[in-house]
């Protein structure tokens, strides 16, 4: 079976290439550091840091291997490309949520991107998967978990 297409915008590609890099280059060398200093304290079987160090090595070995799996199935959205007419993965959409009387902007992104805190949806949730292909003007209802949510579509811009 073919691994899922992991869809970022070229900001998120950027993030998780740098935290690789980081991991590679500087935490398995702090890493190693702490596994050889705990070594030269003798006996390992009741050594906390060697094995506190042991735990980070696995943890950050684990890591390395997720970013470099998710970045080879990586597909790049490049937002100067994206259709300012639809609502795409990619692009900003300026929305009013009706029930809340109150205006929102959320960025659409793949769904290893999103992140609630810093508005960026997935396009599989039910919001982005409701906004994907829409146009200024339309009215979008969202089933959620708390009912329907109405939002209409304001405008659509690059993420700049």
């Amino acid at each position: 079976m073919a691994d899922k297409k992991n869809i970022l915008t070229y900001a998120g590609l950027k993030q998780y290439e740098d935290e690789l890099q980081e991991l590679k280059v500087n935490k398995r060398k702090e890493v190693a550091q702490k596994i050889k200093e705990a070594r030269e304290q003798g006996d390992l079987s009741e050594n906390a840091e060697y094995d506190a160090a042991k735990d980070e090595q696995r943890d950050i070995e684990a890591r390395i291997e997720q970013l470099e799996k998710l970045l080879k199935n990586a597909e790049v959205v490049v937002e100067e490309d994206v259709d300012l007419n639809k609502i795409n993965i990619g692009c900003i959409v300026k929305v009013y949520d009706e029930e809340f009387d109150e205006e929102m902007e959320f960025q659409i992104v793949g769904s290893t991107e999103a992140n609630s805190l810093q508005n960026k949806i997935s396009n599989e949730s039910p919001v982005g998967q409701a906004l994907i292909g829409r146009c200024v003007g339309d009215v979008v209802e969202v089933e959620t978990q708390v009912g329907i949510i109405r939002y209409q579509v304001l405008g659509i811009k690059r993420v700049s």
